[in-house]
């Protein structure tokens, strides 16, 4: 799906740095009063480092999938400063992310079998679904891919709108029905219409209702099962959008959709407005479904592929 040790541009990672400003100084905020006063990493700064971690919207289960790290790092080597601390978190983040599949990527290349490629993308509605999809279909289309959109959320129009300016803007077919018209019928005919014209890539919204888990379940299974009447192998990606900003409530709604569908894949939004970009490491590690974009803005480009990396980086510089 992408290419390992992918380096990032002077401006790419310009963006990330500038979006991850509010969760830095947050959370080394938090970390200077964890150790105020320590010269050693002992139970103290342990006890510390936990709720910093906590109040940093990392998560329990992963703050203490971290702490267990760093204890067995203090036992292995005894004595453990302070100021080396810095760089064991960002060691152990970075291999955590690692292990649930994040990897190193471009984000933006898909196989060249078994094309069009189709993205379904689901997440409730105000976590920028429909503009994250828009933006996806401008790298698409700017790596020469042609690209096709199906407004598959039919219960509101406002949706349906906005997925065609996005269509209009980016200079994309979009397909489209009248609104509460069934959603798997306009999957149908999308991928219909993808084949016909030789696309690369679909992306198909899907509606933003978080409602009862076997009416999520019982939708999200309908369009699948239309999709592959035209090819047997779609959906080949389902995308998750959480809003970053969100916090707690993005591993909520993490929760809720993997109870619902098979996702393979997350996007998380809205990072470069809120301290709260410790959940991205959280939902990874929590889901163990990797994370591939992360949006730091409203411009079109400001929807990256997510390096690891680079995100460690940028958040412990």
């Amino acid at each position: 799906m992408g290419f390992l040790g992918k380096i990032f541009s002077r401006d790419k990672k310009d963006t990330l740095n500038k979006g991850l400003e509010k969760t830095k100084e947050s959370f080394f905020s938090k970390l200077g009063r964890a150790i105020a006063g320590k010269s050693t990493v002992d139970d103290d700064v342990l006890d510390n480092l936990e709720e910093m971690l906590v109040s940093s919207d990392v998560g329990v289960d992963t703050t203490l999938n971290i702490i267990h790290r760093i204890e067995a790092r203090v036992k292995r080597d005894k004595y453990v400063t302070t100021q080396e601390l810095n760089g064991i978190l960002r060691d152990e983040i970075t291999a955590l992310l690692m292990e649930n599949g994040t990897d190193d990527n471009d984000g933006f290349s898909i196989p060249e079998e078994g094309r069009p490629y189709v993205i379904m993308v689901v997440g409730v509605n105000g976590v920028g679904k429909t503009t994250t999809i828009g933006k996806l279909a401008h790298q698409f289309k700017q790596q020469g891919l042609k690209v096709v959109l199906g407004a598959a959320d039919t219960f509101r129009a406002a949706a349906v709108e906005q997925i065609v300016i996005w269509g209009e803007r980016v200079g994309v077919p979009v397909v489209r029905q009248q609104m509460g018209s069934d959603p798997a019928s306009v999957a149908f005919d999308t991928l219909k219409s993808a084949v016909a014209e030789g696309a690369d890539v679909v992306l198909i919204d899907t509606a933003g209702r978080l409602h009862n888990k076997k009416g999520l379940m019982d939708e999200l299974s309908k369009i699948k099962r239309v999709m592959q009447k035209v090819l047997p192998q779609a959906p080949q990606e389902v995308m998750l959008v959480l809003d970053g900003s969100t916090g707690q409530n993005a591993f909520e709604q993490a929760k809720q959709f993997t109870a619902a569908t098979e996702l393979t894949s997350l996007a998380v939004t809205k990072l470069d407005g809120t301290a709260k970009g410790g959940a991205v490491i959280g939902i990874s590690d929590q889901f163990k479904i990797p994370v591939r974009y992360i949006g730091l803005g409203e411009g079109m480009d400001d929807l990256q592929a997510f390096n690891r990396r680079e995100f460690v980086d940028s958040l412990f510089s």
